[in-house]
Order: C-alpha cells, then sequence, then structure tokens
C-alpha cells in the first residue's frame, strides 16, 4: 500500500440479515508528510464474531503538520479543511455524538517539545469549535510503540488474522517520512528473550485473546528522516547557506528538500563518485548499531510492508503498483 493507502480498507459487501452499520470516530491520522481523516463504518452482528468493516471515507492533505511548526495557524486550517470533509461523510444528526481523534506520529515527536505543543493546542481549538463530540485526551501524539501495535492489530483485523479460528498472524513493516516500525507475534519464546530492552516487547489483551508482540519504532529512521541524516544534514546548522552532498544521488543531482518545516539544499558530490557502495556505507553509519535484528526473523515469515516500503518498491520495479505483489528478500536485496 502506498503511504497515503496505508490504513484505507475496501469495503465489504453482503450484510447478512440481523446486522447493523455502526458509525465510528472520525480519525485523524497526523503523520510526518501528511494529515490524513478516516471515517469507518463497521457492521456488527448479534453473535460474538468480530465486526466486519462495510465502508470508509478517505482523504488526506499534504504536508503533515510539523511543516507548520513556525505557524501553527497553518496546522489548524488543514484540520478545518478535513473537518468539512467529514461534515460531509457524517449525518448532521448524527455530528453531536460523533467523536473527533487526532493522534499524531513520528513528525510531531521529532519537534521541540514546546513546538508540538503548539500545534495541538491549535488543532484543540479548531476541534473545540467544531460541531462534533470532543472526548478528553482527543489531540495527543501517539508513541511508537503504539503505531506499531495499532498497525499491527489493524493489518490482522482486515486479513482476517484475528478470528477465532484461526492462530496465524502476519508482521507489519510500516516506513512513515519520521520513523518506520517492525511488529509481529514471535513464534519462538527465544525472540522475545534475545530483545536488547523490554521496550521491544508489547503484551496486550484484545478479543478475549492474549498477544505477546515484537514491536519497536525507529524514530528519526523513516525515510525522510533517514534520508537526511545520510546526508549530516538532520539537526544541521546554517541551513541557509550549507549544501549537504552525497554519493546517494548523482554528481550533477541539485535541488531542495522540504521535512518538518525546513528546507535542505542537497547535491550530490560533482568532483567525487556515486554509485550504491558508497551510498551503502554512508547509509551503514546511520544506522550501524541501532537497528536490531529479531532472532527468528531468518526463518519464514510473512509481512505486509506498507506506507513509502510500497512506494519504493513501485518505482524500482519490484512490485506491480496496480496489482501489488508478494517478493521474497532476496529480491529485494538486489542491486538495481
Amino acid at each position: 500500500m502506498s503511504e497515503d493507502e496505508a490504513h484505507r480498507a475496501t469495503s465489504t459487501a453482503g450484510a447478512a440479515r440481523h446486522l447493523r452499520a455502526e458509525p465510528c470516530p472520525v480519525m485523524f491520522d497526523a503523520g510526518s508528510t501528511g494529515t490524513r481523516i478516516h471515517v469507518y463504518t463497521f457492521i456488527q452482528g448479534d453473535s460474538e464474531e468480530l465486526p466486519v468493516l462495510d465502508n470508509e471515507m478517505f482523504h488526506s492533505i499534504k504536508p503533515g503538520l510539523s511543516a507548520y511548526a513556525d505557524s501553527p495557524e497553518m496546522a489548524g486550517h488543514t484540520v478545518r479543511m478535513l473537518l468539512k470533509v467529514a461534515k460531509k461523510t457524517v449525518p448532521r444528526l448524527e455530528w453531536k455524538r460523533t467523536p473527533v481523534v487526532l493522534r499524531a506520529t513520528a513528525g510531531l515527536r521529532l519537534l521541540a517539545a514546546e513546538k508540538a505543543q503548539a500545534l495541538l493546542d491549535q488543532v484543540q481549538h479548531v476541534f473545540d469549535e467544531s460541531p462534533f463530540l470532543v472526548p478528553d485526551n482527543s489531540v495527543t501524539i501517539m508513541n511508537g510503540t503504539n503505531e506499531g501495535i495499532l498497525a499491527w492489530i489493524s493489518l490482522n483485523f482486515l486479513t482476517g488474522h484475528l478470528n477465532a479460528h484461526t492462530k496465524k498472524t502476519v508482521g507489519i513493516l510500516d516506513l512513515g517520512g519520521g520513523s518506520t516500525q517492525i511488529t509481529f507475534l514471535p513464534k519462538l519464546r527465544k525472540t522475545i528473550e534475545t530483545v536488547p530492552v523490554t521496550d521491544y516487547v508489547a503484551r496486550f489483551d484484545i478479543f478475549n485473546s492474549t498477544y505477546e508482540l515484537y514491536t519497536y519504532s525507529y524514530l528519526g529512521n523513516g525515510l525522510m528522516a533517514a534520508r537526511l541524516a545520510t546526508l549530516g544534514a538532520l539537526g544541521a546548522e546554517g541551513l541557509e547557506w550549507r549544501v549537504f552532498k552525497s554519493s546517494c544521488l548523482p554528481k550533477k543531482f541539485r535541488d531542495e528538500w522540504s521535512f518538518g518545516g525546513l528546507t535542505y539544499h542537497v547535491s550530490g558530490d560533482p568532483e567525487g563518485y556515486a554509485g550504491f557502495k558508497l551510498c551503502y556505507q554512508e547509509v551503514l553509519k546511520v544506522v550501524k548499531g541501532i537497528i536490531h535484528q529479531p532472532y527468528e526473523l531468518e526463518d519464514s515469515n510473512v509481512f505486509y510492508a506498507f506506507s513509502y516500503y510500497y512506494d519504493r518498491a513501485v518505482d524500482s520495479g519490484l512490485i506491480d503498483g496496480v496489482r501489488r505483489g508478494m517478493l521474497e528478500v532476496q529480491e529485494t536485496s538486489r542491486e538495481s
């Protein structure tokens, strides 16, 4: 799935007798490169079976809220535009009892605390002005662990792997702009026992079952943030006059990249060399010693990779942009 499609769901046809459609909260996903709105409708039966996703309204606006770190009122404008979409989707009579909830991810986690809070306060103000129900803690930053867990639950729910009749689940790889998550249900106890710290393990109950997941969010290793870190640009001073060079870029390449409300001047190295091997060494300096390899991933495990994983797989020709596709790790590691 592309980044904007990462949490989108396809409609489920064929509502059976005695089923009823249940409206859900209006969800705002405030990512590092865009803000998305989701309005879901589920069909709930009379039995203890899981509800079925019947429909979803989805809309997105770029850039993300973090791009307005120095002008929070623009973040409020973004949310107002998305609320207009919600008003067209949710029946007017349901507005007062339909909650609105915003969860921000790595884009705001990477900001200074006071700037992130100013953005959250602005969103809260817009919510309070809206005709929708505004619960306590309706506007917050989601931590990386919960981001991975919820993505895992969503994916396994949509693929039917949380059904009581199956014990198989699939893992998730989510590559955003500011962070990347890996979450899966280990088959081997050694995977849990060999984690560097307990932050890599999350235990929770859902749908009358208990799960102990391996999950970790690497803040600063999302596509945009890691790209800038490889260039030595992330957190650097003097952006107005510095040009950040890399052998990962063509020698004659020169451009401006914007992320988190900042603009970076980047280029290839006109007097140096470019190519995979040199680029690999640059990237290795950024990730070496940071990324933990789970014990059992050498065995056969099925993972769904989405967001920028999908975009880059399409760009490189590894999968078809319409049909999607399944790959083995060996195929993704080949040099292009």
